[in-house]
Parts: C-alpha cells; sequence; structure tokens
C-alpha cells in the first residue's frame, strides 16, 4: 500500500469566479475557474487528495433574474430557489471539473475528477425560517416588491436604498444526504465537486425529503463536509491573503496563526465583518471543535505558499 494520503475540503467563495463587475459572462467565470484550478491542482501535486466546495451567490441571482426576465417577457414559469441552486451546481462544477482535468493532463497526472449534485438537509424549525436575512436576486421597485410578496408569498426588504430586494433564510446545515457517494469517491482518490453553494437545502417530511426555499452558507456546509469525512484540513479559499484584526481600520495587522479561544475572543470582539469572514471564522471554529485538526484561510493565489506556512492564516484546536 502507498502512504496514507492526505485530505482537504477546499471551499471556494463564488465571488472568487467573478473578478470585477466587468467580468460576469460564463466565459470570464470559466478564465477565473482556471486560474482557481491551476493553484487546486498544485494542492494535487503535492498529495493531497480534495473535496471541493463552492460558493454560488452571484451564480444563483444571474439564474434568477433570467428566470423574472423570462417569465415577464414571455410568460414562461419562474425557478424555485433550490433548483436555481441545482443549476448552479452542475454549471460551476462543470467549469471546474473541465479545468481541472485539463490541468492535470498538463502535468501528465492520471487522477479522475468528477461533480456530485448535492442535498444538504436543514431543520423546518432551524429559526433562519423565521427571519429570512439573506438578500438575493435583481433589485425592485416597491410596487414590484409588494406584487412578489402578495402573489408568491416572497419576504421583501429595502437594501441599503438600491431598492427592494428579496430576501430568503439561510439555515444551518444538519446532514449531507450525498455523504456515502462523496466518502467512496474520495477513498478512490476521485477529486470531488460537491456541496456547491452550501448544497441545495432539503427538509426531512414524512413523504421524504423534498427541496426547500433558503440557501445554505457554502462555508458551514464545507467544515461540515471536513468533519463528517474526517479531512486532514479545511481550507477556505477566498479575497484575502491572511485574515485581519481591525480591518481597513489604520491599525489594521494580519494574523498569522490563532487558537480557537483567540478566534472566538476576536469573533465576541466584531473584528470579522457578518457577511464576509465571521461564518467563515465560526464554520472554522465548528470544525475544529468536532476534532478537526487545523484550517487554513488564503487566496488562490497563495494555497502553495500557505501549505508550507509561509502566508495565509493558519487556525489550530
Amino acid at each position: 500500500m502507498s502512504e496514507q494520503k492526505k485530505v482537504a475540503v477546499v471551499a471556494i467563495g463564488g465571488n472568487s469566479l467573478i473578478k470585477d463587475k466587468k467580468h460576469k459572462t460564463v466565459q470570464d467565470q470559466y478564465e477565473a475557474a482556471k486560474e482557481t484550478s491551476f493553484h487546486l491542482v498544485d494542492m494535487i501535486e503535492a498529495g493531497w487528495d480534495l473535496a471541493i466546495g463552492h460558493g454560488n451567490g452571484p451564480q444563483v441571482g444571474f439564474i434568477l433574474r433570467r428566470s423574472e426576465i423570462a417569465h415577464k417577457v414571455a410568460g414562461m414559469h419562474e425557478l424555485p430557489l433550490d433548483v436555481c441552486g441545482a443549476d448552479s451546481q452542475g454549471a460551476i462544477g462543470y467549469a471546474l471539473q473541465q479545468n481541472i482535468q485539463n490541468e492535470l493532463k498538463k502535468r501528465g497526472i492520471d487522477k479522475p475528477v468528477t461533480t456530485v449534485v448535492t442535498q444538504v438537509r436543514v431543520e423546518p424549525n432551524d429559526p433562519a425560517f423565521q427571519t429570512p436575512t439573506k438578500p438575493i436576486g435583481s433589485f425592485m421597485e416597491v410596487e414590484e416588491a409588494e406584487q412578489k410578496k402578495e402573489e408568491l408569498g416572497w419576504n421583501v426588504v429595502e437594501d441599503s436604498g438600491r431598492g427592494w430586494r428579496r430576501v430568503v433564510p439561510s439555515p444551518l446545515p444538519v446532514e449531507i444526504m450525498e455523504l456515502k457517494a462523496v466518502k467512496k469517491l474520495i477513498e478512490s482518490g476521485i477529486i470531488t465537486i460537491t456541496v456547491g453553494g452550501g448544497g441545495i437545502p432539503v427538509i426531512q417530511t414524512d413523504q421524504g425529503i423534498i427541496g426547500t426555499e433558503a440557501v445554505i452558507d457554502k462555508d458551514f456546509a464545507s467544515a461540515l463536509l471536513a468533519e463528517k469525512i474526517n479531512a486532514d484540513m479545511l481550507l477556505i479559499s477566498t479575497a484575502i491573503e491572511k485574515v485581519s484584526l481591525n480591518f481597513g481600520k489604520p491599525n489594521q495587522s494580519d494574523i498569522d496563526k490563532m487558537t480557537i479561544v483567540e478566534a472566538k475572543k476576536y469573533l465576541d470582539e466584531g473584528h470579522f465583518g457578518k457577511g464576509s469572514m465571521e461564518p467563515k471564522i465560526k464554520a472554522i471554529v465548528q470544525f475544529l471543535e468536532q476534532g478537526g485538526k487545523e484550517a487554513l484561510i488564503t487566496n488562490p493565489e497563495n494555497i502553495s505558499r500557505a501549505l508550507k506556512g509561509e502566508t495565509g492564516t493558519r487556525i489550530i484546536p
């Protein structure tokens, strides 16, 4: 037998597929996935087996927008949110899978890559269902927002003076429905793209599992996956090289390494942005508290250096 492989769960931000406002097309996203894939193959070449999770916030927004326009202009049926999530898993998985395959081939590495359309169970009594907070889709005038609320039962909020938007619940993930399959794939040395966009949210009913109108945080889903497959590392790939205290202030300072205790202290002190760094740190704390060995946060281009301990922020028990 060869030596025991190291397994990492890598969570890629949905925004990392969109470089800026001018680069949003499918081709632009494919090129961004190509860059990220290059760095992921560096990890594979260094001896890691990977389960790859990814965000899908902007992409689900685009799918919903297309659905809204098709409904208005051509009377087409609108897509439910869980189906939008499934669509995005397929498309983003395809872009990552193909780019990783091409890069592996270039380097003469014979390793299969696959994407699993992944459902993630949430609890129907999760408090998030009572207080939807996650804005999705396009901005609306107040009249249209009221109409959607009336006709489709949407929750709508005024978003930062830019117009009205639909908000949906973001419940915590409790079970990865395809876990056995994902485990088998990873144990067989197959690079597996899974829990895309946090997974398609489903709830258990007397009739079986059914989709629900919600979105799951991809960092929490990736942390749950890392815990369940006993990953050696949870790596969150994001827009920044290192995590900082007092981010954006004159006294900003980068963190090279922190423990669970320090991470919790910084969370309590409010150092991490609610919609950005906070969920990442909370997900990592959860993974380490459940027996995880270590976690790492850095940007895609610094993954190799961070694994060698040269940069990035390392979080340990």
